[in-house]
């Protein structure tokens, strides 16, 4: 089978649609398909081009036996709607295009969260008379108005019938929540099209480390501390204001350190914040190469899940839950009851606390702190849940949708 991907993030980014992809794509070769991804060139979440890339309309490369082909976008950083909306524009055009170019596919997948991105592919699919499958990663654009970036409006109304088109246009929709395929349904999709593959971990990358990586600990003052870190995209829907709240809570806690690491729309805001505040327990860690993540992942103690409190946020489940499971590192989950919640509690793998609320958080990770015993146990169930999400298991269950499409 040769299945034709576009996606507008892709390895050597490391956010979780770009990890996502690039561990399906993998898996999928070593099963004998070819795969070709249309992608841009990596530049998130800054919106810097990075080194050794450049921003050309139309270049080629080999990735773990995947052809990958980059196309050139409008490059912005991850904030600011408008300049957004044109990055996503640009790439649905500049991909569509490039697809018309490829040798045949069997079929064309387009990833969510923007789905100017599906619409490209769904283009595609009709351009080149092969079936289409949208893999829906969010709600969009009921995920824009949840985090404040816009309110509802006409425009709002437009980009929801683009949506309905869309669902109803699929040939599959591959959904990463079971909360996601129950709304398609309510909505009137037929859910017999409708296929959730979870989020899952690569687990011959991520696996419990017995050390914390040396140079990192060192580097950044963390050797005999309890690190309780939030590692990934700094977004406007995951209230760090509020891990940094409950850093303050803790200043009188020499051994207990917060780390932050990453980048995104917020980062800036969170450095001041932090620098306002004078606090010295609070550690600032850049974003790292995507190679770096388990090393990264071992200096944590505690992995610190945050979303805002809007019942949307209810649906979603956080890939790096995934990664937390992976490395054997209990949870603590600030975020509204729904799927990912009780996820980690059937798995015993962290704490459930009230979204917004750095006071339950500071609680919740001296509790983890302080009694080694009840961490040892959430670790060591942890990394067995982490068993039952492998990307190579994850992988296979999106292969079977896809072969139900071209049968």
């Amino acid at each position: 089978m040769h299945i034709l991907f576009l996606t507008d993030n892709f390895p050597p980014e490391g956010n979780a649609p770009a990890s996502r992809t690039f561990e399906h794509a993998t898996q999928w070769v070593a099963r004998g398909h070819q795969v070709t991804v249309i992608t841009g060139v990596p530049n998130f979440p800054e919106g810097v081009v990075y080194k050794g890339y450049i921003n050309r309309w139309y270049q080629r490369e080999q990735m773990a036996g995947i052809n990958v082909v980059r196309v050139k976008t409008y490059i912005t950083a991850n904030e600011g709607f408008v300049r957004r909306i044109l990055d996503y524009l640009s790439f649905m055009v500049s991909g569509f295009f490039a697809g018309l170019v490829q040798k045949k596919p069997d079929i064309i997948v387009a990833t969510s969260p923007q789905f100017f991105n599906a619409v490209g592919g769904w283009a595609l699919s009709v351009a080149r008379r092969k079936p289409f499958i949208f893999e829906l990663r969010d709600i969009w654009p009921a995920s824009i108005t949840a985090v404040g970036v816009m309110h509802d409006s006409k425009l709002i109304k437009l980009l929801e019938r683009l949506e309905m088109f869309l669902y109803s246009k699929a040939d599959r929709i591959i959904s990463v929540t079971e909360s996601f395929r129950r709304e398609l349904i309510a909505r009137g999709i037929d859910g017999a099209k409708i296929d959730v593959v979870l989020n899952g971990v690569d687990l011959k990358r991520y696996a419990p480390a017995t050390d914390k990586d040396s140079d990192l600990a060192e580097y950044y003052g963390l050797k005999g501390k309890f690190v309780a870190g939030y590692i990934g995209n700094h977004g406007m829907a995951h209230s760090l204001e509020r891990i940094v709240d409950a850093a303050e809570l803790l200043q009188q806690r020499d051994d207990i350190r917060f780390v932050f690491a990453g980048g995104g729309a917020v980062r800036e805001q969170l450095e001041t914040y932090v620098r306002e505040r004078q606090l010295n327990n609070v550690v600032l860690i850049p974003r790292q190469p995507k190679e770096m993540m388990p090393q990264l992942w071992s200096i944590c103690d505690v992995a610190l899940v945050n979303l805002i409190d809007t019942p949307l946020f209810s649906t979603v489940i956080p890939s790096k839950i995934f990664e937390s499971m992976g490395m054997g590192i209990p949870m603590v989950i600030s975020m509204p009851l729904g799927e990912a919640t009780e996820l980690v509690r059937n798995a015993g793998a962290g704490v459930i606390v009230k979204p917004e609320c750095p006071k339950e958080l500071a609680t919740a990770v001296v509790a983890l702190c302080d009694n080694p015993c009840t961490w040892k146990r959430m670790s060591q169930r942890a990394g067995a849940a982490a068993q039952l999400y492998s990307r190579e298991s994850m992988a296979h269950k999106m292969l079977e949708a896809f072969d139900n499409v071209i049968r």
